[in-house]
């Protein structure tokens, strides 16, 4: 049984994400991974590079642009990748998604224990959404609490939309038409979170990363547009321990960040909804790219 690891990113530096530690946390437990990286120029793949480990193979790209409609570029270089991987099982690993050093070898586990139960084509891993800085986590029915990491190879996939996840597709012409919604694929779940950093950024860098991030999503018109902030409706104090590979950055966080829930900001039906849903324990008409199994 082989995994293959594969990823991509374009001026990781600039966009504040932890791209190198990303990586790495996945390597133990992949035979090979795969990074296509995007025409930049503020050393990201130099940095890579530097690593010096021979898993380690990357694909220079340039990021199509006319590709922004719904962060389709995204998707794109997702699969590029993705195409050049070469073992039994693909694992995908997001620029500011990391994976605990006490979790990475669970996953493992799971995929040996069912490697050869053809009805488990994926799975999914939670998600732990820092948010303001490293002390704090966003906890409200905004985020997404699931999703699609790791998969078999030969199923057909792409990346689903800007590549939260991922699903099969009979004809990748129409995938690429977007006249095929492709089928989710049949999941277990393990319980290694993802801890997610993209909204962890000092005061300043907020806006400048969301700037960049906008130039790769287009309206109707033509014109870049910036994703939609929710503003900050419910976060908590986390009180777990990060990976081993963030502990630098964790260290020379220079800003405090401070969340006051009196000016949290709710959408009506989130305010009407969240006290409901803590009490189910579950998300009433949470959306699922996946079909999960027991």
């Amino acid at each position: 049984m082989k995994i293959s690891g594969f990823s991509y990113v374009r001026n990781g530096f600039d966009y504040g994400v932890p791209f190198l530690e990303a990586f790495q946390s996945i390597l133990p437990v992949c035979d090979e991974f795969i990074v296509s990286v995007g025409q930049g120029n503020d050393g990201t793949k130099e940095a890579i590079l530097a690593l010096n480990n021979p898993k380690i193979r990357v694909i220079d790209t340039v990021w199509d642009m006319s590709l922004r409609k719904n962060g389709k570029i995204f998707a794109r270089q997702s699969n590029i990748a993705l195409d050049a991987i070469t073992g039994d099982w693909a694992f995908h690993i997001q620029a500011d998604e990391v994976i605990h050093e006490n979790d990475i070898f669970k996953i493992k586990e799971a995929i040996e224990r069912e490697d050869k139960n053809k009805k488990v084509e994926g799975f999914i891993l939670p998600f732990i959404h820092f948010w303001g800085g490293y002390d704090h986590i966003r906890t409200s029915r905004r985020v997404h609490k699931n999703e699609v990491r790791i998969f078999r190879n030969g199923l057909n996939v792409r990346s689903y939309r800007d590549s939260l996840g991922f699903r099969k597709y009979k004809d990748f012409e129409a995938y690429a038409n977007d006249t095929e919604k492709g089928e989710k694929l049949r999941v277990k779940k393990i319980n290694a979170p993802i801890y997610h950093y993209t909204e962890v950024r000092g005061p300043g860098a907020k806006t400048k990363k969301a700037e960049a991030i906008g130039a790769f999503y287009e309206a109707n018109d033509g014109k870049p547009v910036q994703k939609e902030e929710y503003g900050y409706d419910r976060l908590e104090k986390f009180t777990g321990s990060h990976p081993r590979l963030m502990h630098d950055k964790v260290k020379a966080q220079d800003w405090e960040y401070v969340f006051n829930p009196k000016n949290a900001v709710w959408r009506t039906k989130d305010r009407i909804m969240q006290p409901i849903e803590d009490i189910l324990g579950f998300k009433i008409g949470e959306y699922k790219n996946y079909k999960l199994i027991k």
